[in-house]
């Protein structure tokens, strides 16, 4: 199978069925042991210091791994993907674009699907097929989200992982089934997580500093118990076709249609505060604006930048948003709002 680098989160079902692996060079890049270098690569190419890190780390990616064929989501992600994709052309990368409808509308997307396939030498039957191949690893994805919020048995920084991980199941769609459905039953021994401990959402694209944030968060006496956009990676709606299945999908439309998954998630999983990422020099951060309107809970936004750790700063200000999501709880006479089930105390 030729690895093939994506962006971000496109429609899997054609690569697979076309005989590709697909590869989301974000986890990539995270995952590096030295991310700061693939950004330094970029820059030392000419990226100039306030694009994206996400872009620059993706371009680092390809030049360093050896990745020869890229598929670049033009409409329905970041504007910035489109320079980077002439940049990977004038390097001699294979690039085959993909622009999401720029609303949700399941004719236009059937037909931005059969061109994708076409484009990658597949066919529509083809791709829905690996769609039904899927089901399970999806399924699995879903089942251990709902072990997050309803039981308290799986961490945020699990349900972060492995939700995220959905854009490309890791390479090997059968591997990913098999690590899932382990730590499920393993999940389902633990003792769930104490009563009191707050649940937070967490909006927005995943952070550089996911990995120390979770913990952090996790240190202070609360839990992450919704990740929007790793949550909508999975693909939790649309089961009739790919067409239906990427209409659902609200990460590449508007503000609004994000919404209209999110306020009901914030209700059913008892969320007592939210946390915005944005990233720095991101158009989706002027999205605060809107988010503070509809949403009525404590929010707190966060920057990242080119930083992947996370520094005291941020530390200080979960932190305090923590504390005064405690206090506002006490003044209310209640520790926290209660969630749809609630696991047993400990």
């Amino acid at each position: 199978m030729t690895k093939v680098g994506i962006t971000t989160t496109v429609p899997v079902e054609a690569l697979l069925a076309a005989g590709h692996e697909p590869v989301d060079l974000n986890n990539l890049f995270i995952s590096d042991p030295d991310p700061e270098r693939l950004v330094r690569t970029a820059e030392r190419d000419g990226f100039p210091t306030n694009c994206c890190t996400w872009i620059k780390g993706m371009y680092g990616v390809v030049m360093e791994g050896g990745i020869d064929k890229v598929v670049c989501v033009t409409t329905g992600d970041c504007s910035n993907t489109v320079m980077l994709m002439e940049v990977l052309k004038l390097k001699g990368r294979d690039v085959v674009p993909f622009a999401f409808p720029d609303h949700r509308d399941a004719g236009a997307m059937q037909h931005a699907l059969e061109s994708f396939a076409a484009a990658l030498g597949t066919t529509m039957r083809a791709a829905e097929e690996m769609r039904e191949e899927l089901g399970r690893a999806r399924s699995l994805a879903g089942q251990l989200d709902r072990l997050t919020w309803m039981d308290g048995v799986v961490s945020g920084w699990e349900n972060h992982f492995w939700l995220v991980s959905t854009s490309d199941f890791r390479g090997d769609y059968r591997a990913y089934e098999h690590d899932v459905a382990e730590l499920i039953e393993a999940a389902r021994r633990r003792e769930p997580c104490r009563r009191d401990t707050l649940r937070i959402a967490f909006v927005g694209v995943p952070a550089v500093f996911a990995r120390e944030f979770y913990h952090f968060v996790e240190e202070q006496g609360a839990r992450v118990v919704f990740n929007e956009v790793q949550r909508q990676f999975s693909m939790p709606g649309g089961t009739g076709c790919l067409a239906d299945q990427y209409t659902a999908y609200t990460y590449p439309y508007s503000v609004f249609d994000r919404l209209d998954d999110i306020v009901p998630q914030l209700a059913l999983r008892g969320i007592d505060g939210m946390v915005h990422y944005v990233q720095a020099f991101c158009h989706r951060g002027i999205g605060d604006i809107i988010f503070r309107q509809r949403i009525n809970l404590p929010i707190l936004t966060l920057e990242g930048g080119d930083d992947t750790l996370l520094s005291q700063h941020v530390k200080t200000r979960v932190e305090a948003f923590l504390d005064m999501i405690r206090r506002r709880g006490m003044r209310r006479g209640r520790a926290r709002v209660a969630p749809l089930r609630m696991p047993s105390e400990q």
